[in-house]
């Protein structure tokens, strides 16, 4: 489930970056469109990881407690 969430993030991290870069090589009315697209991903981003904060926050992720040596 985490695994999804920080795939998830990810995913919505690229493909902001992907719409950003684009934006450079077409006409302006397409621009305002990839801008729009690029801050709807970076929105997704935030809400997952507001998601998953507070499924940890709320014991629905409980930490492993790995060792770190």
């Amino acid at each position: 489930m985490v695994l999804l969430a920080f795939l998830a993030i990810l995913a919505s991290l690229g493909s902001a970056l992907f719409f950003m870069l684009r934006g450079d090589r077409k006409p302006a009315a397409n621009n305002e469109h990839d801008g729009q697209r690029m801050a709807r991903m970076l929105a997704w981003r935030v809400a997952l990881s507001i998601a998953l904060l507070l499924a940890w926050k709320l014991g629905y992720i409980q930490p492993t407690g790995l060792p770190a040596a």
